[in-house]
């Protein structure tokens, strides 16, 4: 069984920093794709950024491009995200995801398993 366990998530101020992790068990990481989604109250989820299986490629969200990088880690069956310049318009519930596609993009249904989320909060 495949599980994803994010961690990280804070209250922030504006034009602060943050690293979300986001640790991979139940399957060798190096072959899942992971991204980053996020969902804001009463809003749909929507795509972050994600990375191919050897970190090669990377995809990000327009609003993002720039402030965010992902990574990860293969040895440590990890992925993050760093968030910099955060916005308050970045205050959502942040998921990592994996998916058994080399390099996804964008759209949710490319990910086969996903994690419980973890809030991050930036006020002005």
């Amino acid at each position: 069984q495949v599980q994803l366990v994010e961690s990280g998530g804070a209250l922030v101020q504006a034009g602060d920093s943050l690293r979300l992790s986001c640790v991979v068990s139940g399957r060798t990481f190096s072959t899942v794709a992971m991204g980053w989604f996020r969902q804001a109250p009463g809003k749909e989820r929507r795509f972050v950024a994600s990375i191919s299986w050897t970190g090669g490629v990377t995809y990000y969200a327009d609003p993002v491009k720039g402030r965010f990088t992902i990574s990860r880690d293969n040895a440590k069956n990890t992925a993050y995200l760093q968030m910099n310049s955060l916005k308050p318009e970045d205050t959502a519930v942040y998921y990592c995801a994996a998916s058994r596609s080399r390099r996804p993009k964008d759209g949710a249904y490319e990910y086969d398993y996903w994690g419980q989320g973890t809030q991050v909060t930036v006020s002005s």
